[in-house]
């Protein structure tokens, strides 16, 4: 029996390295021996965790500042401890979120066209894991919404834009967060953890909707994500320590609809799924490949498609969304894969003999609006993401900053808040609250009349100056 190749437009889809002089050289990665994928990009900037003396650090660089990359180039560098993870929101490319060691996540706004001196404070510091904190996740449809997991075993979401803990999910895991993924429209939360559990959790309710024991029964770490479907891959580790790749619903978690063992490998599988195409990209850790798989609902459900193989074995990878890739070339994906000392950019391709914009490749993807505020989603409601069109290319907007009204924290409960105990808003300020704005208002008051003083004999500086250079030319 000749055995019957199936059907799939992306069955040839080829991967490629850059050129050398596109690569991003002379950057030392960090060393810590934590897995997460150390490095996130978007369609203006790849953000990357370095190595950092007495504190915790990372690279933003534009995305066209290739080449060799100066020691002295500026760093966000806030963090008292190395930092663990970092993610761009997907509502605005020029803030950035990052967990450290040092137990906080801090929130960044990058300038425009990148930095000039390094950054060192944040718009926010969100303190209230007891441990450090190593994943952290942006909402993908409400603004200013991000959920942040510490070796504390606890997850709480925050709303950025006030700077509170809204919930904290401290008691639903026994042992240590190995990754937390969002559904498409951010409605639940999907966990693996270090107890061998895969969890789906629904965070405002603050349960447990679905979990699976063993879900993979070997000792080493496990990554669960959701597929748009609302079903739930996992990548994680026979008993036999061989690699395996999986597929669950979440409705029913007795068996899995597919089960993959692929190899024996040591490296953990990180897994970067594009919703549009129904592809998932298995990047493992101190791997040299990126093997990649297609979903689909009919059996074997989990298709393998190709692996893209290269000599140097990755240290962390970015993956960029749909909006950052060039359509023109039918790139379907974009992978930052780190080295030791270089971040190397990764281009998926599907070859096609037309010019003309091919949409089948290309449907509607998610784009930067936000569909909710932070307020709407606490208060119960979803929403999926809105889409827009890639047929012209991307163009970014003009990103608005964030800005953060920080509720008076001398009214409120305490942040570390048990289950079904959330902060409530505070009614008035406090005659403290009004002693410290005043103090405030002077302090600004004066560093403007300073600026202002400061100005004026600049102007006067510089007319002397044009009266000398006028004389001398006369």
């Amino acid at each position: 029996m000749r055995r019957v190749v199936r059907q799939s437009k992306f069955r040839h889809v080829f991967g490629q390295a850059v050129k050398n002089d596109q690569c991003y050289d002379d950057i030392r990665v960090s060393r810590v021996t934590w897995d997460s994928s150390f490095c996130a990009v978007n369609p203006r900037f790849v953000a990357i965790i370095i190595e950092a003396s007495g504190g915790g650090a990372f690279l933003v660089l534009p995305l066209h500042k290739t080449g060799r990359i100066d020691k002295s180039y500026p760093t966000v560098c806030g963090h008292t401890g190395p930092v663990l993870d970092i993610d761009w929101c997907p509502h605005n490319d020029q803030v950035i979120a990052s967990g450290s060691e040092d137990c906080t996540v801090m929130v960044w706004q990058i300038p425009e066209n990148g930095l000039t001196l390094s950054l060192t404070e944040p718009v926010v510091i969100l303190e209230g894991h007891s441990k450090r904190v190593g994943i952290v996740a942006w909402h993908p449809t409400a603004r200013n919404v991000l959920l942040s997991a510490g070796c504390d075993n606890a997850i709480i979401i925050w709303n950025v834009g006030t700077g509170e803990a809204l919930i904290n999910l401290d008691d639903m895991h026994s042992d240590m967060i190995y990754n937390v993924s969002w559904n498409r429209n951010g409605s639940l939360i999907c966990t693996a953890s270090k107890d061998k559990k895969v969890r789906v959790i629904d965070p405002r309710k603050q349960e447990i909707v679905a979990e699976k024991e063993k879900a993979h029964e070997g000792a080493r770490p496990m990554r669960a994500i959701f597929l748009a479907d609302g079903n739930v891959f996992t990548t994680g580790f026979s008993r036999m320590s061989e690699r395996q790749l999986a597929l669950w619903n979440p409705k029913n978690m007795q068996e899995p609809i597919a089960l993959h063992e692929m190899d024996t490998s040591n490296g953990v599988l990180l897994p970067f799924y594009d919703p549009d195409t129904s592809i998932i990209y298995l990047c493992g850790k101190g791997d040299s490949s990126i093997r990649y798989f297609e979903i689909t609902d009919e059996s074997p459900y989990v298709h393998y498609l190709n692996t893209f193989s290269s000599k140097e074995p990755q240290r962390g990878m970015g993956y960029m969304s749909k909006r950052g890739l060039d359509v023109n070339k039918c790139e379907i994906a974009r992978f930052f894969k780190l080295h030791e000392r270089k971040c190397e950019p990764i281009i998926m391709t599907v070859p096609r003999k037309s010019d003309l914009f091919q949409d089948d490749l290309y449907p509607d993807t998610a784009g930067p609006e936000a569909a909710l505020e932070a307020e709407e989603w606490f208060e119960g409601k979803n929403a999926d993401p809105v889409l827009i069109s890639l047929k012209h290319g991307y163009i970014p907007g003009k990103n608005r900053d964030l800005k953060v009204v920080k509720k008076n924290i001398l009214d409120s409960k305490p942040a570390a808040n048990k289950k079904g105990d959330l902060i409530s808003a505070p009614k008035k300020t406090t005659d403290t609250a009004s002693v410290q704005n005043e103090a405030k208002l002077d302090e600004i008051l004066k560093e403007i009349k300073s600026i202002k003083d400061t100005i004026c004999s600049q102007d006067e500086r510089i007319s002397k100056l044009e009266q000398q250079l006028a004389k001398m030319v006369a």
